[in-house]
């Protein structure tokens, strides 16, 4: 859904610019003026800029207790999913082993125990994760603030229109595939919270194999944020 709204967000953008220069074929060579302010002023062109949040997200100093605390709940989780799933696994084969000295009725009450309790391993899995997920956004919804309110005040200073994000998140296709490198503001905003572009970029290379932070919640498993291909 991001995405889309990025995308969409995007072609208005571009049909708003040919829009503007099929209706004012003259602005490239004659300046836009108003007599507001008592004489003519140019009208700036549009500045577009971009960054990576997961990239500046995961060189905050924030990133690695976000991620110790995510495998600490995830950890635990898989723990217990692993206590339960061996404890159907042993009545499992005790019902196999007695069943054919069962009773009809002491057969069925087994057998209504195992798919409770499978039904319990299952909706602990999506309760799990669930819980992982909201955790997640707890721990990284303030630091998210933080690095927009940097970003913002990197735009305003730098001049900057709008500020894409470069990438729509792990496993997808960037936004951006084509853009000017003097444009990337991944290092502005880095500085701005007091982060140093070179050491960030040092610890996320000594990282990519693997990269460790933060990771997004998965109750099998964790995925790692990737560094970003501008920074």
């Amino acid at each position: 859904m991001k995405k889309n709204l990025v995308m969409a967000f995007a072609a208005a953008l571009l049909m708003g610019g040919v829009n503007a220069q099929a209706q004012a074929p003259a602005a490239t060579t004659t300046p836009t003026t108003t007599a507001s302010a008592g004489s003519p002023t140019v009208a700036g062109p549009l500045k577009l800029g971009y960054t990576n949040i997961d990239y500046v997200l995961a060189q905050t100093p924030e990133a690695k207790d976000i991620q110790n605390q995510l495998t600490i709940q995830r950890t635990q989780s898989e723990n217990e999913l692993k206590r339960m799933q061996k404890e159907l696994e042993d009545k499992y084969g005790a019902y196999e082993k007695g069943a054919a000295q069962m009773s009809d009725v002491i057969r069925k009450d087994r057998e209504t125990e195992l798919q409770g309790l499978q039904g319990r391993i299952q909706e602990f899995g999506r309760t799990a994760e669930n819980s992982l997920q909201t955790k997640y956004q707890q721990l990284v919804n303030p630091v998210v603030q933080k690095i927009q309110k940097a970003i913002d005040a990197v735009a305003k200073e730098n001049s900057y229109t709008y500020v894409f994000n470069l990438d729509a998140g792990a496993n997808t296709i960037p936004i951006l595939l084509v853009a000017p490198e003097q444009d990337n503001i991944t290092e502005l905003v880095l500085r701005k919270m007091g982060i140093d572009p070179a050491k960030a970029a040092a610890a996320a290379a000594a990282a990519a194999k693997p990269t460790t932070t933060p990771a997004k919640p998965a109750t099998t498993g964790s995925s790692s944020t990737t560094a970003p291909r501008k920074n």
